[in-house]
C-alpha cells in the first residue's frame, strides 16, 4: 500500500511543479475550460434551445465529436497490439502513451454525451450496475457498457504498467496478456457498437450500411496512428524523447493501410448510393451532390475526401513518408478530415430529410462551440497531466539506472 501512496505523491509533486511553459500551458487550458463551463451553465439554465438542435435534427456537434473520439480511443490498440501480441519491444516503450490517449478520448466522449443531454441529472440511468439501462435490448445500453468497460480496463492496465516502471519491475508479459486481449476486444467493440447505434435507427437510411462498422474501425486506426505520431513528435521536441525509428515506421504503415481501406469502403458506399438512386439515398445526395438548400455540407465533405485521397497518394511513396515535416502535415490533415467526415459529415445528413420530408439545415451555435472548446481543453489538460506522470517516472528510472 505504501508503494502505491509513494507513486501517487510522486505524481502529485510532478503536477504541482514545472517550468513556466508548463504553467502557462495549463493556465491557458484552464481559461478555456472555465469559458466552456460558463457556456454549459448558460445551456443548463436555458435548455437546449440555446443550441441549433431542433425537432428535425437532434444530434449535432456534440454527438459528432463523440463519434470521432470513440475512434481516437483506438490509439491504444495501435501500440498495444504490436507490443504484446507481436512482441515488438520498440513499441513497448510507448504503450503507456497509447493508454493515456485512450483514457483521454473515452472521458471526452462521455463528456460530450453528458452535455448533449437535456436533463443531465438523469445520467445515472445510463450508468452500468447503477441505472436502468434496458440492457441488452438497447443498442445505446451496449455503447455505455463497452465505453465504461474500456475506460476501466485502460485505467487498470495503464496504472499497472506505470506502477511497475516506478518500482523498476516490469510485469511479466503473461500476466498482462489477458488484460491486453480484453482491451483489444473491447476496443474494437466500442467502434462496432457505436456504428450499430447509428445503423439501428430505422427511419435514418443514410446510416443503413453494412460497411459502416468497418469504416469506423479503419478511420479510427488512421486517425489514431496519425495522432500518436503527432504526439510523439511533440514529446520529442519538448523533452527530447526519441521514438524508435522502427516504431515510427510501423505507425506510419498502420496509418497508410487503414486510410486506404477507409477510402475503399467509402468508395463502395458511394457506388451503391449513386449507381442505383432511390429515396433511401436522399440524405447521401444531399451531402455529396448538394441542392439549393445544402449550404456548406457538400464543399466540406468533398474537401475532406479530396485531402484524404491526396494524403493516401503521398503515403504510398516511401521516400515521402520519411520526410518528418510531410508526415506531420499528413497526420494533421487526416485528423481534421476524419473529424469532418466522421463528425458533422456523418451525423447531421442522417437527419436530412426528416421522415416527413422536411429539409432543415444545422450549423453549431456559439454556445455549442464554446462548450466543445472547453471539453477539448479539458482533454488536452488531462493528457498533459497523464503524460507528465509517465515522463517523470521514466526520467527517475533513467537517473537510477545511470547512478
Amino acid at each position: 500500500m505504501s508503494r502505491h501512496l509513494d507513486l501517487l505523491r510522486f505524481i502529485l509533486t510532478l503536477w504541482l511543479r514545472g517550468s513556466w511553459q508548463y504553467a502557462l500551458w495549463m493556465a491557458l487550458l484552464a481559461v478555456a475550460m472555465a469559458h466552456g463551463l460558463w457556456a454549459y451553465g448558460h445551456q443548463l439554465s436555458r435548455g437546449l434551445q440555446v443550441t441549433n438542435l431542433s425537432d428535425q435534427i437532434v444530434w449535432g456537434l456534440y454527438i459528432g465529436n463523440f463519434t470521432f473520439l470513440v475512434g481516437v480511443a483506438a490509439a491504444a490498440m495501435v501500440v498495444t497490439v504490436p507490443a504484446y501480441v507481436f512482441h515488438r519491444n520498440d513499441m513497448r516503450q510507448v504503450v503507456l502513451y497509447g493508454e493515456c490517449m485512450a483514457i483521454t478520448a473515452v472521458v471526452m466522449a462521455l463528456l460530450f454525451v453528458f452535455v448533449d443531454l437535456g436533463r443531465p441529472e438523469r445520467i445515472w440511468h445510463a450508468l452500468p450496475l447503477w441505472g436502468s439501462l434496458n440492457f441488452p435490448r438497447s443498442i445505446l445500453a451496449w455503447d455505455m457498457v463497452v465505453l465504461s468497460l474500456y475506460l476501466l480496463i485502460n485505467l487498470v492496465l495503464g496504472y499497472r504498467l506505470l506502477h511497475g516502471r516506478f518500482r523498476r519491475r516490469m510485469a511479466a508479459s503473461w500476466t498482462l496478456l489477458p488484460w491486453i486481449m480484453l482491451a483489444i476486444g473491447v476496443g474494437l467493440s466500442i467502434h462496432v457498437v457505436t456504428a450499430f447505434m447509428f445503423a439501428g435507427n430505422v427511419v435514418r437510411p443514410f446510416w443503413h450500411s453494412a460497411v459502416l462498422a468497418p469504416r469506423f474501425i479503419a478511420s479510427a486506426l488512421a486517425a489514431g496512428s496519425g495522432l500518436m505520431l503527432l504526439l510523439f513528435h511533440g514529446l520529442e521536441r519538448w523533452r527530447r524523447i526519441a521514438l524508435p525509428t522502427e516504431a515510427r515506421s510501423l505507425l506510419t504503415a498502420i496509418m497508410t493501410s487503414a486510410l486506404l481501406i477507409h477510402l475503399f469502403l467509402l468508395g463502395s458506399e458511394l457506388f451503391v448510393v449513386f449507381y442505383q438512386p432511390s429515396e433511401h439515398g436522399l440524405a447521401a445526395h444531399f451531402l455529396y451532390r448538394g441542392s439549393e438548400v445544402a449550404g456548406l455540407y457538400p464543399p466540406m465533405i468533398w474537401t475532406a475526401i479530396a485531402l484524404e485521397g491526396g494524403a493516401a497518394i503521398l503515403l504510398l511513396f516511401a521516400a515521402l513518408r520519411r520526410r518528418r515535416w510531410l508526415l506531420n502535415g499528413v497526420a494533421v490533415t487526416l485528423f481534421v478530415d476524419i473529424w469532418l467526415e466522421k463528425g458533422l459529415g456523418l451525423v447531421v445528413p442522417g437527419f436530412i430529410p426528416s421522415p416527413l420530408g422536411e429539409v432543415v439545415l444545422y450549423y453549431p451555435s456559439t454556445i455549442e462551440m464554446q462548450i466543445t472548446l472547453g471539453i477539448w481543453a479539458f482533454g488536452c489538460a488531462l493528457f498533459t497531466l497523464l503524460a507528465r506522470a509517465i515522463l517523470g517516472v521514466e526520467h527517475s528510472r533513467q537517473v537510477d539506472l545511470q547512478a
